[in-house]
């Protein structure tokens, strides 16, 4: 059911899921397109971005961000077209950047919503390397990470839109980049087309002695987002002084209760305790003001244009197939920026 100038379908939060979501979680519905007021404008929403914060946003569960209400549309970035306009400083044809979630017409008053311009040259790019996935691997490396030259950095989730940004400044920078993801073919572009010093398979039995190999020198930088079998990895390899920016812990999302196993608590304070490690979480656009964005639009814009940056995306064709996609995403079955086309 492709995206019609007659109907907006909606996919709405179904139901709370207790572990991985499924077929139940989410609902795709479709009701009539809104038309703008006074101070309004309607949006078609032209790309629409899938990351691993939604799935904390199904929990009725406190966090940073509200969660979404039952029967309310999944909450999402998207790239959108002004299709009417009674706004100023917004153009029909204009593109925005929106966050107007998962359907195919919305209404804004125009707040927290850039505009693009008319004809942006990679628009769907303002959802990944030049939006909040880009932004969140400069600023968690640089800002709370910190590298310097000759030390070592690990991230995981190597080829995934933050992973693989991680790892290509911190080389830009004069680090060594040690990335691990989930599979020889993601090595194989990570290391071969991203430029990594390394990358271990995180499925391999040895994995731990794969890292400790790779790292003969210590770990100074772990940019965490997957936590798991990857940290426990990490941790006694950590030297001392070492920074951890903390950006998501993906691998434990769809777990309904703790993990099973040990408690790792103990190793985990305790490593941060002998080896006075520096481990800060962060929300991007909470954490960091107008001043580092500024930073981050210049570098990564030249370093795109120079090559320094590789970018890959992913696009799912259809807002009816984002749920599975998303799924997928959560379980590490992306590669890239994975980006839903809903044009």
């Amino acid at each position: 059911m492709p995206q019609t100038a007659s109907a907006n379908r909606r996919i709405v939060l179904n139901a709370r899921p207790k572990g991985a979501p499924d077929d139940e979680t989410l609902r795709l519905e479709e009701g009539e397109i809104p038309s703008p007021g006074a101070g309004e404008m309607l949006l078609r929403t032209e790309y629409l971005s899938l990351d691993p914060y939604m799935r904390g946003r199904m929990n009725d569960a406190k966090s940073y961000a509200e969660p979404v209400k039952i029967g309310e549309v999944m909450t999402g970035q998207v790239v959108a077209e002004v299709m009417e306009s009674n706004l100023s400083g917004f153009a029909k044809g204009d593109r925005v950047l929106n966050t107007s979630g998962w359907q195919d017409y919305a209404i804004s008053n125009g707040d927290q919503v850039l505009n693009l311009g008319p004809d942006p040259e990679h628009p769907s790019w303002s959802l990944g390397i030049l939006g909040m996935p880009g932004y969140t691997a400069y600023a968690g490396l640089l800002k709370i990470g910190e590298p310097k030259q000759g030390e070592t950095v690990v991230v995981a989730a190597a080829t995934g839109p933050v992973g693989a940004t991680v790892g290509q400044i911190a080389r830009i920078k004069g680090a060594r980049a040690v990335g691990v993801a989930g599979g020889p073919e993601k090595c194989k572009h990570a290391v071969e087309h991203l430029g990594f010093d390394a990358c271990i398979d995180h499925n391999a039995d040895d994995f731990a002695e794969q890292l400790k190999s790779a790292c003969p020198d210590g770990i100074d930088v772990y940019f965490e987002n997957v936590g798991g079998k990857v940290l426990y990895g990490v941790l006694p390899l950590l030297n001392p002084f070492a920074r951890v920016p903390v950006c998501g812990v993906v691998s434990w999302y769809n777990l309904p209760g703790l993990p099973d196993g040990p408690d790792m608590a103990p190793a985990i304070m305790g490593t941060v305790l002998r080896m006075k490690v520096k481990m800060q979480g962060f929300i991007i656009f909470d954490s960091f003001g107008p001043d580092t964005y500024r930073e981050f639009a210049r570098d990564m814009t030249d370093w795109l244009k120079s090559g320094e940056i590789k970018y890959t995306e992913q696009i799912v064709e259809g807002l009816e197939n984002a749920p599975n996609a998303l799924y997928d995403l959560l379980v590490g079955k992306s590669f890239g920026k994975m980006v839903v086309k809903v044009a």
